[in-house]
């Protein structure tokens, strides 16, 4: 009998990002919510990011949190509610947001379902999503590409890394207390990644 991947999954890898309004406040909220509604078990390091495609906007902040896995329509009905309650509007394709939130991949679960593709099919070009989930999980492998850490070194490789900028402070539930390396242990959409930063 096959595997189910689902069961196998450790965790389910979700990627965060904003560029308007609070950055830091919105993003914060995010994983608290994504923490009440999932369970966050961890957070990474945030990052300053250029906008990547798009029209012409402000650069975003990122970061890659792990929750507790969920079935795909299950994470795609967090992230939703998570986006919603920032009042993400999707007006312009690639353009600016309060948050974004993508279901980046799910152990090695593979879902062709349109209302979110997993794992996500443009994850593995993006350093804003790459670099963040290298924080939290070092043995991280994305299914179909390979370890996480090969991918963020060919990036280093083509001078891909220029424009992602790690930033001071750290998300989670006590976003006042230290951040340990860089990662933050909390408690207990398929998006469009594409507008740069925000969006993987």
């Amino acid at each position: 009998m096959a595997a189910d991947p689902m069961a196998e999954a450790a965790h389910a890898v979700l990627a965060l990002g904003s560029n308007l309004g609070d950055r830091w406040a919105l993003l914060r909220a995010a994983v608290r919510q994504l923490d009440e509604l999932l369970g966050v078990r961890a957070c990474s390091s945030v990052y300053e990011t250029d906008p990547v495609g798009g029209p012409e906007q402000d650069d975003y902040l990122n970061a890659v949190v792990l929750t507790a896995p969920a079935p795909p329509r299950e994470l795609l009905a967090a992230v939703r509610a998570v986006e919603e309650r920032a009042r993400r509007t999707r007006t312009v394709r690639w353009g600016p947001r309060t948050l974004d939130v993508d279901v980046i991949a799910l152990g090695t679960l593979h879902s062709d379902d349109p209302e979110i593709i997993i794992p996500h099919p443009r994850a593995h070009l993006r350093a804003f999503v790459c670099v963040p989930w290298l924080d939290v999980d070092p043995e991280a492998t994305l299914p179909d590409h390979g370890r996480v850490a090969d991918l963020v070194a060919r990036m280093a490789s083509a001078g891909e890394l220029a424009g992602l900028r790690r930033a001071s402070g750290r998300l989670g539930p006590d976003p006042s207390g230290p951040d340990p390396s860089g990662t933050a242990r909390t408690s207990t959409s398929a998006g469009e990644l594409g507008a740069g930063g925000a969006s993987a």
